[in-house]
C-alpha cells in the first residue's frame, strides 16, 4: 500500500467493516472534498484500490467500503473463471438496502475525515454504479458518478428523487446495458438539469478497468477527465 493509504474500520448496522482510505499526497486539509468509491462485484481488489489512489492523487480523500463484508470480508476476485462465478454469487447475496446503509456509514466516516464544510461524491463502477445512483436518490451524498451501473434502468422510480448533480458513463458496446436501457435512463432524468449522460462509442462494459480485457484506454481517460471536471464544479 502507498504510504498515504490504509484500511480503517467503519461502524454500520449489524457490525463493522473495513474500508480502504486513500489520502492526497499532501494529506488531509480542512474541508477537502471526499469520494466514496464503490467497488464492482470483485471486491475492493487491487484495481479498486489503485483507482482510489488515483483519485487521491487528484486531491480527494477517498474511502472505498467493503460492500461484501457480510458474506466475504475483504474478498479480492479476478475477472474470469471461478472468480467471476464467485463474484456473481456474492452479488446475488447482497441486500441492496443494507449496502446503502453501509454507504451512508462510509459517507459519515469520510465526513469525519475531511471535517466540516467538505463535500462528498460517490463514484461507483458496475454494481457500484447502481449503488452510486441510489445513494444520490436517497440523498446520502452531494454528487454521484455511476460508471456502467448495472440495474439502474430497473430502478428508475428513484430518478425523480435525485436532487444532487449526477454524471452517468456508459459504453455503447455494453451488452449488459444495451442502448435501450441507456435511453430509458436518459428519459428518466431528462427533466433534471443537474444530470448528464456520456456514452462512449468504442467502449464495452468495464471499460475503465485496466485489469480487464474490456479496458478501453481512450474512453477511460476521457471519462476520468470528465469526472474530474464534474467533481471540481460540484464539490
Amino acid at each position: 500500500m502507498p504510504n498515504n493509504s490504509q484500511w480503517i474500520r467503519v461502524e454500520t448496522e449489524g457490525g463493522a467493516f473495513d474500508a480502504y482510505l486513500a489520502l492526497p499526497p499532501a494529506g488531509k486539509t480542512a474541508g477537502a472534498p471526499g469520494i466514496v468509491l464503490v467497488q464492482e462485484i470483485f471486491g475492493v481488489n487491487e484495481h479498486i484500490r489503485a483507482v482510489a489512489d488515483q483519485y487521491a492523487a487528484d486531491g480527494y480523500v477517498v474511502l472505498a467500503p467493503d460492500v461484501f463484508w457480510r458474506d466475504a470480508p475483504r474478498v479480492e476476485l479476478g475477472y474470469a473463471g471461478d472468480d467471476m462465478k464467485r463474484a456473481l454469487e456474492l452479488r446475488q447475496k447482497v441486500d441492496v438496502e443494507l449496502a446503502l446503509k453501509d454507504i451512508a456509514a462510509t459517507a459519515e466516516a469520510l465526513r469525519a475525515q475531511i471535517g466540516a464544510g467538505g463535500k462528498i461524491a460517490v463514484v461507483g463502477y458496475c454494481f457500484g454504479g447502481l449503488l452510486a445512483y441510489l445513494s444520490a436518490a436517497r440523498g446520502l451524498v452531494d454528487a454521484a458518478v455511476p460508471y456502467y451501473g448495472g440495474g439502474i434502468q430497473n430502478n428508475l422510480q428513484e430518478a425523480a428523487s435525485i436532487k444532487v448533480p449526477v454524471q452517468f458513463h456508459y459504453g455503447a458496446l455494453d451488452a449488459h446495458i444495451p442502448a435501450e436501457a441507456v435511453a430509458s435512463v436518459r428519459a428518466a432524468v431528462a427533466g433534471n438539469p443537474r444530470a448528464e449522460i456520456h456514452v462512449y462509442p468504442q467502449a464495452d462494459h468495464g471499460f475503465n478497468c485496466w485489469a480487464r480485457g474490456s479496458y478501453h484506454q481512450p474512453s477511460a481517460v476521457l471519462a476520468h477527465g470528465r469526472t474530474l471536471t464534474f467533481l471540481a464544479g460540484v464539490l
